[in-house]
């Protein structure tokens, strides 16, 4: 009878791990949403500003503001991009609007980065090395368009700081934005500072294709270039300009 058990439990144990289904391509969408009102009023709490010119922003501003990114990945790489411009959004802070023409092309391979970013009258293409994070990872757990994600913390511009949540189902260390290198892909970010979060809404199984980068007209920088510029273009700005800055460095 105890052979019959062990048996029984050998069968459940390779059932159950047949059952666990790990991706290595894919299409996943990613809702971003900015809270607006959250982000302005603590602003105007650093700032000083007038409350009333605050109120007077509502009027004309939604609290909210999402758009749709979509990330294509493969064994190899993975290319984050804006799904489709959203017309009717309006932002109140600049530098939050997305570009159509913006991407970000991750190579898992070369531990090398290529990106699109426009950021006002500027248009940088970058190509650089895989940015590092120190994340540390925690027992938190969260579903996540269906999947179970757990929780990781680092830091980006030495005090902003990002909770992300990824699940290992997804074997490609990757994730939305620059962000990667926990063990599975990130489904989930958020940037409290920012007032900002993207959590993946579905995943579809399939063979994407990564297009090749398109440079264009833009200017060949490293990553560095673009902080050094926004740092000198914007350091009359206040909380303001940190905003830009750290919205541009994700």
């Amino acid at each position: 009878m105890k052979y019959i058990y062990l048996f029984l439990f050998v069968l459940m144990a390779f059932t159950t791990e047949a059952q666990t289904t790990f991706i290595s391509s894919g299409k996943i969408t990613f809702e971003r949403k900015i809270a607006q009102y959250t982000l302005m009023e603590s602003m105007q709490s650093e700032e000083g500003m007038d409350a009333a010119w605050t109120e007077e922003l509502k009027k004309i501003f939604p609290k909210f503001v999402t758009d749709n990114f979509t990330l294509d990945f493969n064994a190899t790489q993975s290319h984050y991009k804006l799904e489709k411009e959203n017309a009717e959004n309006k932002y109140m802070v600049f530098g939050s609007k997305p570009s159509d023409n913006d991407y970000i092309t991750q190579n898992f391979a070369t531990i090398s980065t290529t990106s699109k970013k426009s950021i006002f009258e500027n248009e940088y293409f970058i190509k650089d090395s895989l940015p590092k994070f120190n994340w540390k990872i925690t027992g938190e757990l969260r579903d996540i368009a269906g999947f179970e994600c757990k929780k990781a913390v680092t830091k980006i511009c030495d005090s902003v700081v990002v909770v992300a949540f990824f699940t290992d189902q997804i074997l490609v260390k990757g994730g939305p934005e620059n962000f990667n290198g926990l063990p599975g892909m990130i489904l989930g970010l958020a940037i409290p500072r920012l007032s900002e979060t993207i959590y993946a809404t579905k995943l579809e199984l399939v063979t994407p294709e990564i297009p090749a980068p398109i440079q264009g007209k833009a200017k060949v920088v490293k990553r560095t270039q673009i902080g050094a510029d926004l740092k000198k273009g914007l350091e009359q700005w206040g909380k303001f300009g940190k905003v830009i800055a750290w919205s541009n460095s994700l």
